[in-house]
């Protein structure tokens, strides 16, 4: 990295000082005015755009459309669910008052106290009770269903403790929220859209993650049952990268959402809610960033390629803007995303270390000699290295370079998540390696008991029973001795 861009803090040397460091200086995000909230700069909002626009293209092909719900939910619908609201209730925002005025000595505004609200209004923490408050209307007949609606918004969750992306108290996201007919098809639903998160993580995120279901006490409030993908980051600490729930008929029941089945019989509707946000950037900058910035995954780059010249004067920068604006019109037209940096207000240097700082996955640099000999320098960002090879035939060769550096990176990440899973069964022994991080796959009894027990004296949390484990024998439990009901992976996470 070129000297004017390299003052991130080393990962080794205080993980958390480089990721708030690079959020910031990659031009994601910053601290808003308000505590615990965020404003997402252009680039940050471009890869999280990118990130929308595939998942969307992955929901609408299940069938899902999308919609929009109220900010403003009356604070009685809450109260119709009394897991929901016990377990959002701290987290509320309420709106009390719908207007402001002068005060006294006229230099000021406060509350109108004449205008207080009839009924207090939660700014959305989260969107079932008011959707099951609208599918009440829409939901009348078995023919009516399934109702598959997702939306784009933001939520409100009033948060003591933030961070850029992981956690503030506003962030955006996506709430699936479904209607059926029959459980069978509610949970047949909730799974699928955890493989949708699933696959979309591995595939465009390049990110590998455990499936599985949480326990009983880390269910999203309202549950029957809650599904999970779980990623590994490079400080060993886990971070939940999307939910899917089975709601059963909690909130058809709640706001009585009744149908009429095929025998002419009236049933609750069966209920799913499943959402991403933009924890999904701290997941992918925690993934594969390294201590010169951020490394994206061509899939989800914002810009795949960079071309930049490196001329003397106008009539050599006209020379290489004719021959690389080809070269950029010609990646343009194979569908890569392409920016051609010919700016005079930035040295070259500069330019190469502010493009590797925010992940740019390929360069291509060109000066008056490269013109001559008809070639080109490429430096891929993921492994750093360089080559410089003939400019002819090289945007093919780009297109090609970048589903193997996407592959690469997802490569790279598999084999971290892989050698970073351990089987443990003794407890003093998991004490002590837990510190270091990593997934742990422990036998484990099923109580509430153990599990309070093992957050309190590690500060670690049951993540989810994971899919693909053989729980035929899951052995004895390492802290209550007694038979265990299944393996789950145990880690300390964000």
């Amino acid at each position: 990295m070129a000297k004017e861009l390299s003052f991130l803090t080393k990962r080794a040397d205080d993980y958390s000082k480089w990721y708030n460091e690079l959020v910031v200086k990659a031009d994601l995000a910053e601290q808003a005015d308000v505590r615990g909230c965020m404003v997402i700069k252009p680039y940050g909002m471009a890869i999280w755009e990118s990130i929308q626009h595939e998942l969307d293209r992955r929901f609408k092909e299940t069938g899902v459309q999308n919609a929009y719900f109220p900010l403003l939910i009356p604070k009685s619908f809450l109260s119709r669910e009394a897991e929901h609201v016990e377990g959002f209730a701290k987290e509320c925002a309420v709106v009390t008052h719908y207007r402001l005025k002068t005060n006294e000595t006229g230099d000021g505004v406060v509350v109108d106290p004449a205008a207080k609200l009839e009924e207090e209004l939660i700014i959305r923490p989260t969107s079932e009770t008011t959707i099951w408050n609208t599918y009440k209307k829409w939901i009348h007949s078995w023919r009516d269903l399934p109702v598959l609606c997702n939306q784009w918004c933001n939520v409100m969750r009033w948060e003591m403790r933030t961070r850029l992306f992981l956690r503030t108290s506003e962030f955006l996201w996506q709430e699936g929220h479904t209607a059926h007919a029959t459980r069978e098809e509610a949970e047949a639903r909730a799974r699928q859209m955890l493989d949708v998160y699933a696959d979309f993580a591995a595939e465009y995120m390049a990110m590998p993650v455990v499936r599985g279901v949480k326990s009983e006490t880390e269910r999203f409030a309202g549950a029957l049952d809650t599904y999970t993908i779980e990623a590994l980051m490079q400080d060993g600490k886990a971070l939940q990268s999307g939910t899917s729930h089975f709601l059963g008929q909690n909130f058809g029941k709640a706001f009585d959402v009744t149908f009429v089945d095929r025998d002419n019989k009236p049933q609750y509707a069966w209920a799913t809610s499943w959402g991403v946000s933009t924890r999904l950037m701290g997941a992918l900058i925690m993934t594969h960033s390294d201590d010169n910035g951020l490394v994206l995954p061509p899939r989800l780059a914002p810009i795949q390629v960079v071309i930049i010249p490196i001329y003397k004067g106008d009539t050599e920068l006209d020379e290489l803007n004719e021959k690389l604006g080809a070269l950029r019109d010609e990646l343009q037209a194979m569908g890569v995303r392409v920016k051609y940096d010919n700016a005079d207000n930035k040295r070259p240097g500069f330019k190469f270390a502010d493009y590797e700082l925010k992940g740019v996955p390929v360069r291509l640099v060109m000066g008056a000699r490269d013109l001559e000999n008809g070639t080109v320098e490429l430096m891929r960002r993921d492994t750093l290295a360089k080559e410089t090879l003939p400019v002819e035939g090289i945007a093919a060769h780009v297109k090609i370079l970048l589903e193997k550096i996407q592959t690469n990176i997802y490569a790279k990440a598999k084999t971290f998540l892989n050698e970073h899973i351990f089987e443990c069964n003794d407890y003093a022994e998991f004490k002590e390696r837990v510190k270091e991080g990593g997934f742990f796959l422990c036998p484990w009894d099923g109580t509430t008991e153990v599990e309070e027990r093992i957050k309190a004296e590690t500060q670690a949390t049951i993540r989810c029973v994971p899919y693909g484990v053989d729980q035929t024998n899951p052995g004895i439990d390492m802290v209550s001795g007694r038979p265990a009901t299944c393996r789950v992976i145990i880690a300390r996470s964000y």
